[in-house]
């Protein structure tokens, strides 16, 4: 069995957020995902329900929304989430206890077993790594915690290059579907200044689509990966997103 399965970092409802939803909506058809893993859906406006709602009305297409809110101070404003056709057999989430940051899992069965998808955002890059290596640690204990799962595909923005530690940590487990660069677009608010402008424009990767051994990637590339036409400044997300067709076998 094959599916679809993408991840994007949505930026809240920041920087012209009723402009890049129509974006985010319209290239969520072209791209018709499976599973969509979503970091930073943004509670008080609730932007994971309108992209239920649009994907609802302009694809036909009836997904289901879990969403995870952040720890501490942070759980009224931001969540994980994921948007699914398939049907969710159990769900889980996993709190890091640093920088208010969690994980969360969904399950389903493929074919009488279980696929475990899991969707996490580790805190930010300016962060020292030692942070981001304590999740890491924590995410794949709790992954093991959970062997009776056949398969295990892990998303989402990891705020880390390949070379760092947190990341060698997690290909001991895992291993990505795509190295391309994902950050950073050059959004940003009318008037102001691009997403972080020290930086260069699309030049790290550290959102991922993780898979493990009993996974095989059929096709992967980028999504959300395209400005508007009449504005090259306005795009999706300050990030693009990642999309893999996996098979599960």
């Amino acid at each position: 069995m094959v599916l679809r399965i993408a991840t994007l970092n949505l930026e809240q409802d920041q920087k012209c957020w009723e402009l890049r939803r129509e974006l985010i909506a319209a290239q969520l058809a072209e791209l018709s995902p499976d599973l969509w893993a979503l970091n930073e859906i943004h509670i008080p406006t609730q932007t994971g329900r309108w992209l239920q709602r649009a994907a609802a009305e302009r694809m036909r297409a009836s997904y289901a929304l879990i969403q995870q809110s952040k720890a501490d101070e942070e759980s009224r404003t931001q969540a994980e989430g994921l948007l699914t056709r398939y049907t969710v057999v159990e769900s889980s989430s996993l709190d890091y206890g640093c920088h208010n940051c969690v994980a969360q899992v969904a399950r389903f069965e493929i074919e009488g077993k279980f696929l475990d998808l899991y969707v996490t955002h580790l805190i930010a890059a300016y962060v020292k790594d030692y942070a981001r290596q304590y999740q890491v640690a924590q995410l794949l204990d709790w992954i093991r915690s959970r062997h009776d799962a056949a398969f295990k595909v892990v998303c989402g923005d990891f705020n880390a290059t390949l070379d760092q530690p947190s990341i060698r940590l997690m290909l001991e487990a895992f291993r990505p579907t795509q190295n391309q660069p994902t950050a950073f677009t050059p959004l940003q608010e009318p008037g102001g200044s691009p997403t972080h402008p020290d930086w260069e424009r699309f030049d790290r990767c550290i959102d991922y689509i993780w898979i493990d051994e009993s996974v095989k990637v059929k096709a992967s590339g980028l999504c959300f990966n395209k400005p508007a036409p009449d504005n090259p400044m306005l795009w999706p997300s300050d990030h693009v997103g990642v999309w893999a067709d996996l098979e599960f076998s």
